[in-house]
């Protein structure tokens, strides 16, 4: 059993952030499953409730962590399955330009525009949608993600069967079918979804720019978690003096060439998004291709 346990753990260590979500979205889904199995007191669709997010802003005040949590519930297993499987493949994508950090910012608030824009459209114009809605999934998360690709680079070619496919068209084609979907009978879902992509939209506009909009959410993510660190701080401790390993530009070289790299990557990614992908040189080819792998 301790090494099951161990193999567990070891592969999970290796997986990226992004493939540790999906880790944990399948797990919430066969909890919620057990648990609709073994207590029959419970309604279909209901063993997760308190995760749910709900469309009354009376029950959301007593259950605000619902702006988080929904997103990690599903009831239907080829809803949790298409979902994962956009986030599995749009992830692998991403985090080949991009940190892991800003994978996370652009997922969690995705969610929370996805939850925000939900709740509008069940508050101003309820006659619209109906009352009583529960919204579920990680749909709006993975088009944040999504739409954030195809806002930082728009001209980029993406092949579909035998023909190239400009990367904007395809965000806009996703978007209209989201705003067909609010008059079918997943209004509520559809709604997620725009708040999704309307986030995504923003944050890649605003990143071309050089201005992060997810660093405050950031900070406070940071935070929350070193609550939870099991590693406290001494309130006492020796300090050795020693001179700082910082040789270039004040930083080490291993950042700085970090920088470096990224700061390659986001002109080669601004030259695809301004002339498309055919517009690189062999070699910025082949470094995307190499910081990709």
């Amino acid at each position: 059993m301790n090494t099951l346990n161990n193999d567990i753990k070891q592969k999970l260590t290796h997986l990226n952030v992004l493939e540790k979500i999906i880790a944990i979205n399948v797990a919430v889904f066969f909890i919620g499953f057990i648990l609709q199995a073994v207590t029959s007191t419970l309604p279909s669709h209901a063993s997760l409730k308190w995760f749910e997010l709900p469309s009354q802003l009376s029950e959301l005040l007593v259950a605000p962590w619902t702006f988080i949590t929904y997103a990690f519930v599903h009831y239907d297993f080829i809803h949790m399955l298409f979902n994962m499987l956009w986030l599995y493949f749009i992830g692998q994508w991403f985090l080949s330009l991009f940190s892991k950090k800003l994978a996370i910012n652009v997922y969690f608030l995705g969610a929370i525009g996805g939850a925000v824009v939900f709740l509008l459209g069940y508050n101003l114009i309820p006659n619209v949608f109906s009352s009583g809605g529960r919204l579920v999934g990680a749909s709006a998360a993975v088009r944040a993600l999504l739409i954030f690709m195809c806002a930082y680079t728009p001209q980029m070619d993406l092949r579909f069967f035998t023909f190239n496919i400009k990367l904007w068209i395809v965000g806009a084609a996703i978007v209209g079918m989201d705003v067909l979907g609010l008059l079918g009978p997943n209004a509520g879902g559809n709604l997620a979804h725009i708040g999704g992509a309307i986030l995504g939209y923003f944050y890649a506009v605003q990143y071309k720019k050089g201005n992060d909009i997810g660093k405050g959410f950031e900070a406070l993510a940071d935070q929350v978690t070193g609550w939870f660190s099991k590693t406290k701080k001494s309130p006492l401790k020796t300090v050795h003096k020693q001179r700082p390993n910082k040789d270039m530009a004040g930083f080490k070289k291993d950042e700085f060439d970090a920088f470096n790299k990224q700061k390659r990557i986001d002109l080669i990614l601004d030259k695809i998004s301004k002339s498309g992908y055919d517009s690189l040189t062999k070699e910025e080819k082949a470094f995307l291709f190499k910081a990709g792998k």
